[in-house]
């Protein structure tokens, strides 16, 4: 049976905007985007709202629900107690476009920064050849479905606006499959550190409690090069090495 609830929407662009006050009638089992969908055929046909598989897995309904960043298909009605209003907002590390839809093309400008797969040379046979523990290390990492809850909650993003000294957790996750991967032969270990900014991050996890997909981002992505850039840059030995051999890559 439809219950009625209340839902408060920022609506505005660039220049501004508020929360304004919606009410609709909500059926059993639906989530926070049919309710956006319900309010926007009732009273708000110009309501702005992205979306496009409604399955969890295209990440373009990111918002704030509630102050939490989440994907609005997969943030149940029934989550919430039945007096309890609903806040939708957009997400707050990126420029408004309209209502609840951002300007997120400043992560594809950082993805292109990142020096792509550089596989080592085949085996004499012709074939790559690699452990399946390292396969398995990596292969969590493809699960993003870049809907950058990641990139809104981090801190550094979020709240200090460090945008030009780190490209955030999403693309931490990015660099961390590439240097994992056991056939590519590129070093970005210099850049990790010095263009995207590994030292910014302090490891509060907040990335990984949002990720809809439960990648460990923190703990198996961030932290692992985090240590890789101590071992290169700030290790003793590693130190002692390079000026004794200083021709020779360490």
């Amino acid at each position: 049976m439809a219950k009625p609830r209340q839902f408060k929407i920022w609506r505005g662009d660039s220049n501004g905007g508020e929360m304004i006050d919606y009410q609709t009638e909500v059926d059993e089992g639906m989530v926070v985007l049919d309710a956006i969908h319900r309010i926007q055929a009732e009273s708000a046909g110009d309501m702005a709202v992205r979306w496009n598989c409604k399955a969890g897995k295209c990440g373009s309904c990111s918002m704030e629900i509630n102050g939490i960043p989440k994907l609005a298909c997969m943030t149940r009605m029934n989550d919430y107690g039945p007096d309890q209003v609903i806040s939708c907002r957009p997400m707050k590390s990126f420029p408004v476009v309209k209502d609840l839809v951002t300007d997120v093309s400043w992560n594809y400008q950082q993805n292109k920064r990142i020096t792509p797969f550089t596989p080592k040379a085949r085996d004499k046979d012709g074939n790559h050849r690699m452990m399946q523990q390292d396969v398995d290390r990596i292969q969590e990492f493809r699960k993003c479905i870049e809907c950058y809850l990641c990139q809104n909650t981090c801190h550094v993003l979020r709240d200090h606006q460090k945008k030009a000294a780190f490209v955030g957790p999403r693309f931490m996750i990015r660099l961390s499959s590439l240097e994992m991967h056991p056939l590519d032969t590129a070093d970005r270990i210099p850049a990790i550190k010095k263009e995207f900014g590994s030292g910014m991050c302090n490891i509060t996890k907040c990335c990984t409690a949002v990720c809809p997909e439960h990648i460990q981002i923190t703990d198996n992505g961030i932290i692992p090069l985090k240590e890789r850039v101590v071992d290169r840059f700030y290790d003793p030995i590693m130190w002692l090495k390079k000026k004794l051999l200083p021709g020779k890559k360490t």
